[in-house]
């Protein structure tokens, strides 16, 4: 089971991210104090595009620390690598790697419970973050995703909290098996895998969509 140390919380707001005039909230600072976590995040945190971010099933988005050794390898010149919140991730910590954490796990964070409801699927804005082309795809293909809890209870959270897992429901099913079936291609040949998650209410409710799809072109 797993216990870790919430290193650091990060929230952030809408903000000019490129020149044609679109926004977002990638760029996050951290919050030393205590702050209230409830069912559609952190206080104060906001999104820019709510068809994509944002909502129960995202309501939290870690990113482990250990990946940043390989992109600080990969991308020596990115600055924004040298601290956590590249990524755009609300928590940092280590110990929850998509390889550690299983679809459905669960978490007392300070007085709030959390669920892993799935991984995160890349998109440009990484890439243009980063000054890089090929994130997206470095992503999709180490699976080095992060991932996304849903707010079972609502608590007042804060950074040196203990990350404590109270359940696994899916010991079969860490996020990055779930992630290269639904996102990294992995599908072909594996419709009944698929079709099982397609049931699984657990597992967010867009990537239950997509899993059906990809079930019923297998």
């Amino acid at each position: 089971m797993i216990n870790t140390i919430l290193d650091t919380v990060l929230i952030g707001t809408p903000q000019l991210f490129r020149d044609d005039g679109e926004l977002s909230a990638i760029v996050k600072r951290p919050v030393s104090d205590a702050i209230k976590l409830g069912e559609f995040g952190l206080e104060g945190n906001q999104v820019a595009d709510i068809l994509h971010h944002g909502g129960r099933d995202k309501a939290v988005h870690l990113y482990p620390i250990e990946h940043y050794a390989f992109w600080q390898e990969k991308y020596p010149d990115v600055d924004v690598l040298r601290l956590p919140g590249a990524f755009g991730e609300n928590f940092s910590c280590s110990g929850m790697t998509e390889d550690e954490i299983c679809l459905g796990d669960m978490f007392r964070v300070g007085g709030a419970v959390i669920q892993c409801s799935h991984g995160r699927s890349p998109c440009w804005k990484l890439n243009h973050r980063f000054g890089k082309r090929d994130v997206l795809k470095t992503v999709v293909k180490t699976t080095k995703s992060g991932s996304y809890y849903r707010v079972l209870n609502s608590g007042i959270i804060k950074a040196g909290d203990v990350i404590e897992q109270t359940e696994r429901p899916f010991p079969n099913w860490p996020i990055s098996r779930v992630f290269k079936l639904i996102v990294g291609g992995g599908h072909k040949g594996n419709g009944e895998d698929l079709h099982y998650l397609s049931k699984v209410s657990v597992l967010a409710e867009s990537w239950r969509k997509r899993a059906h799809q990809l079930a019923t072109n297998s």
